[in-house]
């Protein structure tokens, strides 16, 4: 299966896969970092509200990346892939530049191409909620809470049943332990049973 992430900066993405890690090693799943900051590191170029067309081209291509990769290798092993981010961050990130005029029409429309490819092959997409979650400045997310604002209406555009891929959608919302127990009934649906 392939199982992501997807949200807002900040509404606690990269804590819940740490608990994961932290409680169930590697097997049964492979881990996947999230993108935009390999490719900010990677690429030297500007992410959130200061992306450009760049930004978002790579982005997307590492979401293609990250579903194509080593797929036979996956169903051989037996592994689930669990991703810190998925196209949906892509797609709303992009839009949101779109608006602001940091990126034109024909980057918007490519990434928008991208995102209706492949929102289809995602099977869970966990949504982190931003209530219960401060904004917390780690020195790379942006702290601007206009634009974290205008990022969570595009989400609830997008995740919208209308605008939805066949995935499984699961809003996660509560306490960190709350969240990793709504993660942990959601999984065992799926005969998939994981430690918290």
């Amino acid at each position: 299966m392939i199982i992501s992430f997807t949200g807002a900066q900040s509404t606690g993405k990269t804590t819940l896969l740490k608990k994961l890690i932290e409680k169930n090693g590697s097997y049964p799943f492979e881990f996947v970092p999230e993108v935009t900051r390999l490719v900010m590191r990677d690429y030297e170029v500007p992410i959130n509200e200061d992306g450009d067309d760049l930004t978002q081209m790579l982005i997307m291509t590492e979401h293609i990346r990250n579903l194509y990769r080593n797929k036979t290798d996956r169903f051989i092993r037996g592994v689930h892939q669990i991703y810190d981010r998925c196209a949906i961050d892509g797609i709303v990130y992009s839009h949101y530049l779109l608006q602001k005029k940091k990126i034109g029409r024909d980057t918007f429309d490519a990434c928008d191409m991208i995102y209706k490819r492949l929102k289809n092959k995602y099977d869970i997409i966990f949504y982190t909620s931003e209530k219960d979650v401060n904004l917390v400045d780690d020195g790379e997310r942006s702290v601007n809470m206009d634009f974290r604002n205008s990022v969570i209406s595009l989400f609830d555009l997008y995740l919208n049943s209308n605008n939805r891929g066949d995935y499984k959608l699961v809003m996660l919302e509560g306490s960190v332990e709350e969240r990793l127990e709504t993660i942990k009934r959601t999984l065992a649906n799926y005969s998939i049973d994981i430690k918290i």
